[in-house]
């Protein structure tokens, strides 16, 4: 479906705590993150005027990586963490944290020891026992390579991300900057909603993945059938590189399938891993089968290890390490791994598979556009060398106990402390005050940072999204793909409005790009916008706890529409004697029902005044009476549209007539043929795209009809189907909870405006009453 943009005065159609709502600058709706255009808002390739058909440009300068570069990025790694809701994401990045000797003690999620996870920093994620922002770290780990005899040590950046769709800008903006990343999955549960989505962002940004079947000590647990489901729905192809020791209570350890050796976890947590050679004689068996798949799978990812199986010859461990990280850097194969974060077993060798088998910042093609060229240039290949220009992009906002904290990713060049930097869509000069390593919460202050690395820097002011350059270039890179809100709330303090509300409030829109704020123009509420029903709770918390601003929340009126539907004369007298001059005008003429021309206008001022009997002086304050008396039509106080005022006559008085005589007399003119024009009341009707799993059909279907829906079009195809409806929004109300209900969280919906059509004459009836007693309490 195309988004079309709303006629004004939409953007307050809105939604209960659970509904999607329609905000600028797009219409598409989604109960998920569905992939739009990516917005380029943020560089200063968009500012360019209207490309010129490109030619030739010069290459670009190039900058090859020096041995010492080569030698610091074999060594380096920057990964995030991403899965569905309570997989072990935040546990997994505490185990690895406690592995790499980063945090002394294993402190659990939900904090029940007071402590709580260390990624988990905010005191409001500890309560929920969810991730609510994404939070980074780095640490060093003494990897054990199957292509190496001996241990190398390897720096790690790592950043955990949250699960709830809610949240999805969170995990949006670390795949931006990240070189690979490590898909965590249930062992019972497998690929789920949020699964999918996480699998639709990492191939938006080519992020190769390892993927990380955790929770192997739940009962039920079975990897054979999550590998087949990464498989089957995320489409990529899988195998397992290693092989469990002992199931559910039993689970000790795993296989490495690579190399064909038994890693068992033991002491108190976990932290002592036995190695050896003997592989259990009761899955011996099942072991060279499962290697055996895994070759199979390799054979056809990867050309290299085809040729030799298809030849028959002899295939070694390094030949199979080889290609799983050939294919897995190219994005064409997953490397499977087992194990249990909450158990402490098996996350060594995950990090060894890290090192392994993803790629180092060198490996990763990075892009960028250089602003003086036109737009339909090819794009310019960045390198990650220390003595190239510096190229940066901040990828997130965090106000700090210091101010702006702006979290970067140094693509190429050197960032020293103290240095100067150039924004490169405003072409401001900034210095670098402060040069920081994130540890969550913790800062470690540095002197520079070399390429490839992620970092944090204070005192810069910055939209998430903006390059930094040295000054020596006129590169900008491209900024990451922001979803629309899909749902809105009204906002008010409780008390007095105080100057923290909109502090709050600025502050929230600027970390978060998908959390807007607007004032509705007719009803002059807040509107808050945001992903979920959780994503506004937080923030309406986070008012309460960090501003001390407590707020209450309520829907916002659907914008409805009245028109009139016949022709209807007029003939109006505006006169008041109140001493002195006093007030005359009068108009003569009709208004009449109009359809929408080709600008999209439906109401429209004609003067077909003759003779002079309504002085020229004096139209225009006809024009704007008229207009005037289209904000509050008289059914239901809504705005009036498809109306056509035409003014055909009319008579002044020398001394008492005057603008606002001729403008009252309009507003008169107009409400007394109103009644006459047989008015109705309008309500947006919405076409709205269901996807789901096949076997919830019949729900969604009687879902839609419950809502007066009328099904245009059921298309099936493969496992899913897609259903077409026109709904009218006043009855979309809490669909967005039924839809996940209906569906168990796998379907996804989104809803566009269509037309605005009369309501049903007894919500008409109803409507009209209601507004005639609200006037009566106001009087």
């Amino acid at each position: 479906m195309r988004p079309v943009r709303l006629p004004l005065g939409l953007f307050s159609l809105c939604t209960s705590r659970t509904t999607p709502s329609l905000l600028p600058p797009s219409l598409a709706v989604t109960s998920r993150c569905r992939p739009q255009a990516r917005r380029h808002a943020a560089t200063a390739a968009a500012l360019a005027p209207e490309p010129e058909p490109f030619e030739e440009a010069p290459p670009p300068p190039l900058h090859p990586l020096s041995e010492k570069d080569e030698l610091r990025l074999k060594f380096q790694r920057n990964i995030g963490v991403s899965a569905h809701i309570d997989s072990g994401k935040t546990t997994l990045t505490e185990r690895i944290l406690f592995y790499t000797g980063r945090v002394r003690e294993i402190h659990e999620v939900r904090g029940r020891d007071g402590v709580g996870a260390k990624m988990d920093s905010m005191e409001l994620e500890r309560e929920k026992g969810i991730t609510i922002q994404s939070a980074a770290t780095f640490c060093d780990w003494n990897a054990n390579l199957p292509t190496e005899d001996e241990q190398q040590k390897f720096a790690i950046n790592i950043i955990d991300t949250p699960g709830h769709v809610d949240f999805t800008i969170e995990v949006e903006r670390a795949l931006r900057v990240l070189d690979g990343a490590i898909l965590v999955l249930c062992a019972v549960s497998g690929v789920q909603s949020q699964t999918i989505t996480v699998d639709r962002q990492m191939r938006r940004y080519n992020v190769p993945r390892i993927s990380f079947i955790n929770k192997m000590d739940r009962p039920g647990a079975n990897p054979w059938r999550i590998t087949k489901q990464i498989q089957d729905k995320l489409r990529i192809p899988a195998a397992a590189v290693q092989y469990p020791i002992g199931a559910e209570d039993e689970f000790k350890g795993v296989v490495d399938l690579v190399k064909m050796r038994a890693y068992y976890s033991e002491g108190a947590n976990g932290e002592n891993i036995r190695e050896s050679d003997e592989i259990p004689a009761d899955i011996r068996a099942q072991c060279d089968g499962k290697r055996q798949e895994l070759i199979e799978a390799l054979a056809e990812a990867d050309d290299a290890l085809g040729e030799l199986f298809l030849t028959d010859s002899p295939i070694s461990n390094v030949d199979i390490a080889d290609a799983i990280r050939r294919s897995t850097v190219t994005c064409k194969f997953t490397p499977v791994f087992l194990g249990s974060a909450i158990k402490n077993t098996a996350v060594q060798p995950l990090l060894d598979g890290v090192c392994a088998y993803l790629p180092n910042p060198s490996e990763s093609d990075v892009v960028a556009h250089d602003t003086k060229l036109p737009v339909s240039a090819p794009p310019v290949p960045l390198s990650p060398a220390a003595e190239a220009p510096l190229v940066a992009l901040a990828f997130k906002l965090e106000e700090g106990k210091f101010g702006q904290l702006t979290y970067i990713r140094v693509y190429q060049g050197t960032l020293k402390k103290g240095g100067y930097i150039y924004h490169a869509r405003t072409g401001k000069k900034v210095k670098v005050p402060r040069l920081v390593r994130m540890h969550s919460n913790d800062m470690e202050d540095i002197p520079e940072i070399g390429p490839g690395e992620i970092c944090a820097i204070f005192g810069v002011e910055c939209s998430s999204g903006d390059t930094f350059t040295d000054g020596s270039t006129s590169y900008s890179m491209t900024s990451m793909f922001v979803p629309e809100p899909v749902i809105s709330l009204a906002l008010k303090p409780k008390g007095q409005e105080t100057p923290n509300f909109s502090r709050a409030l600025n502050r929230f829109q600027k970390e978060d790009p998908t959390f807007r704020v607007h004032i509705d123009h007719e009803s002059k509420e807040t509107i808050i916008s945001g992903m979920g029903e959780l994503h506004l709770e937080v923030y309406v918390e986070r008012m309460k706890r960090e501003y001390n601003v407590e707020c209450t929340t309520g829907k916002p009126q659907v914008a409805f529409r009245e028109t009139i539907t016949q022709r209807a004369p007029f003939s109006y007298t505006h006169k008041k004697q109140t001493g002195g001059a006093g007030q005359y005008g009068r108009v003569i003429g009709y208004i009449e029902d109009m359809e929408k021309d080709d600008d999209g206008k439906d109401v429209e001022f004609e003067n077909r005044v003759m003779g002079g009997n309504v002085p020229s002086s004096y139209i225009p304050a006809v024009e704007k009476g008229f207009l005037e008396a289209l904000q509050k039509g008289s059914l239901s106080g809504n705005q009036v549209t498809g109306c056509r005022f035409v003014l055909e006559d009319g008579a002044y008085h020398a001394v008492d007539s005057s603008e606002l005589a001729f403008r009252m007399a309009a507003i008169g003119a107009f409400r007394e043929a109103y009644m006459k024009a047989r008015p109705v009341i309008l309500e947006p009707i919405m076409t709205v795209e269901v996807v789901a799993p096949v076997e919830f059909q019949s729900n969604v279907i009687g879902g839609l009809n419950q809502r007066r829906g009328t099904i245009l079009s059921n298309e099936v195809r493969e496992e899913e189907f897609t259903c077409m409806a026109e709904v009218a929004l006043n009855d979309m109300f809490g669909y967005s909870g039924q839809l996940r209900g209906a569906t168990q969280g796998k379907g996804e919906f989104s809803m566009e405006y269509k037309t605005h059509l009369p309501v049903l004459p007894n919500v008409q009836k109803d409507m009209e009453e209601a507004y005639k007693k609200s006037i009566g309490q106001k009087k």
